[in-house]
């Protein structure tokens, strides 16, 4: 079954910046729109910022604007969050999801759109 996979979490300093990856092992991957969330203990998960299928269009969470960049390759199956001028409130575990219906994007999602959800990536923003 296909599935998507976070990658590139770890601990950085206040300020700093970190790419994240999301790697989907199936097919047509270039048909769906990604969207990154994130989620701290206790929280509901936070959308953060979406790319739609051919990467034309970008969207992000207040929290992402100015500071996030998402972005994706097809033929590598891979959607990448750029992420700079990171602060101890960035610190959560993000998560990556695929739009679950072909060449659609929203603007900014909730996770009750998805039906289930990979391990996702912990980011510690710590000095």
């Amino acid at each position: 079954q296909a599935h998507l996979v976070e990658s590139g979490g770890g601990l950085v300093q206040p300020g700093g910046s970190l790419t994240l990856s999301c790697t989907y092992s199936g097919r047509a991957f270039g048909n769906y729109s990604v969207a990154w969330f994130r989620q701290t203990p206790g929280k509901d998960r936070e959308f953060v910022a979406a790319i739609s299928w051919a990467g034309g269009s970008t969207f992000y969470g207040d929290s992402a604007k100015g500071r996030f960049t998402i972005s994706r390759d097809n033929a590598r199956n891979t959607v990448w969050l750029q992420m700079n001028s990171l602060g101890p409130a960035d610190t959560a575990v993000y998560y990556c999801n695929r739009d679950p219906n072909p060449h659609h994007i929203y603007s900014s999602y909730l996770s009750e759109d998805f039906h289930s959800w990979g391990q996702g990536t912990p980011v510690t923003v710590s000095s």
